[in-house]
């Protein structure tokens, strides 16, 4: 497996990949990156200071992504944890893991000390990850993601 950085050629699969993943999970899409124009643009959506997007590819084929980005209205020292997405074939060995922790610690190294989430509760698998990374449930949203479907906040410290 290799995670690399997003480029421009992956745009459209990336996309494919994140909404194909609200049709394994029953997830419903109004007011989510399902329905966000900048899902298929994700490339330029990244190429902004302090954010990063990385994709995990298997055998030359994309199978994931989580980035770091700082969305508006959140503290300074605070990003978001975003477009965290696998395929179906590729949950359960490692390779979230493996991208969340490289996300994390590129967000460190940008100086950030908090990672702020959010989710639905259909995204039983990942939520479970969450929690088992550290990251705690909040009563509100922080922020101005604009994805008001989303209804689970949570938040880590990553200060070291």
């Amino acid at each position: 497996m290799l995670i690399r950085k997003i480029e421009e050629r992956d745009n459209a699969d990336i996309a494919t990949v994140i909404r194909s993943c609200f049709a394994d999970f029953n997830a419903p899409t109004k007011g989510t990156v399902f329905e966000d124009p900048t899902t298929d643009d994700l490339y330029n959506v990244f190429r902004k200071e302090k954010s990063v997007l990385y994709i995990a590819e298997e055998n030359g084929e994309i199978v994931g992504s989580c980035g770091i980005y700082p969305t508006e209205n959140l503290p300074e020292d605070t990003a978001e944890m975003v477009k965290f997405y696998l395929t179906k074939n590729s949950r359960g060995k490692g390779t979230g893991r493996a991208l969340m922790e490289t996300a994390l610690e590129t967000a460190r190294q940008m100086g950030y000390r908090r990672i702020y989430i959010e989710s639905l509760p259909e995204f039983t698998k990942a939520l479970s990850m969450y929690e088992k990374q550290g990251f705690k449930l909040l009563e509100k949203p922080l922020g101005n993601s604009c994805h008001t479907g989303c209804n689970i906040w949570m938040l880590k410290d990553i200060a070291e």
